[in-house]
């Protein structure tokens, strides 16, 4: 009796588990945003115009899939998307590792930094334009600023939260500071790079697809800019819907390769 009534908690608890993973609850949750959506439109009667039902959403999403000339904007949004965030993250992890090097350089340079980040930096997509002309190089560079700043003082926190106890250690057995770098402070800052990298990588998209709506001729963003324009909601829903895909995709690319690399334990 004793162990028929200890294990039964263990076995509620693994039942509790299973009938809340994600892999069961979100569908169930979807079905019921789309249901309640549903549900508002029909009751209300709302115009197609206005906010379409789910049901023609899908049927033009189910379209886009099989159009091949989606396909091709899509590759081209998730090549700008994948070309700014690794540039953002090389450069905002270099950038975090230089500054952990040189507190003089940080108080430098800080005032400079935070004002670049309260910058409202989709003005700056026409002077990419400018500079660049219209193509891949406004969509690259917008998709690489957005996500520089959290990659970057994350990889600063995760150094900087390497306990001191640590480093007495270490510097005990003689290690120096580059040493000290490869061997201790970015092993230990991998949770923190990583979590900036999954903000990045959508920070790129949405970069990406806001200068595709200024300036690019093709891409997801110029697909729906275009459905805007010739009033075709249901079209533009289903852009949204299949961006939304994309960016899950992107992000859980990006949780898998966290998952991948060993860090700190």
């Amino acid at each position: 009796m004793t162990r028929q009534a200890s294990g039964r908690p263990g076995q509620d608890r693994a039942w509790r588990r299973r009938l809340l993973s994600p892999w069961l609850t979100t569908p169930c949750l979807l079905a019921l945003a789309l249901l309640a959506w549903n549900g508002f439109v029909t009751h209300w009667r709302v115009s197609g115009f206005i906010l379409p039902a789910p049901g023609p959403v899908l049927a033009e999403w189910g379209a886009l899939l099989l159009s091949p000339g989606a396909w091709l904007h899509t590759g081209l949004t998730v090549l700008g998307t994948l070309a700014g965030f690794l540039l953002a993250a090389g450069f905002g992890i270099a950038a975090g590792i230089l500054l952990s090097l040189s507190p003089t350089l940080e108080r430098l340079s800080s005032p400079f930094i935070v004002a670049f980040q309260v910058f409202p930096k989709v003005a700056l997509i026409p002077l990419f334009v400018v500079w660049l002309g219209f193509g891949l190089g406004p969509k690259v560079l917008t998709a690489a600023i957005l996500p520089f700043y959290p990659v970057m003082m994350n990889t600063l926190l995760g150094i900087r939260s390497v306990p001191e106890g640590l480093r007495d250690i270490m510097a005990s057995f003689g290690a120096g500071r580059l040493p000290l770098l490869r061997r201790l402070e970015l092993p230990y800052a991998l949770p923190f790079v990583f979590a900036g990298l999954e903000v990045g990588i959508v920070l790129s998209l949405v970069g990406t697809v806001v200068a595709e709506f200024v300036s690019g001729s093709s891409g997801l963003g110029y697909l729906l800019v275009s459905r805007i324009n010739s009033f075709e909601t249901a079209q533009m829903f289903a852009i949204v819907l299949h961006l939304c895909l994309v960016g899950l995709v992107l992000h859980g690319a990006v949780r898998l390769l966290r998952r991948r690399i060993p860090g700190r334990s």
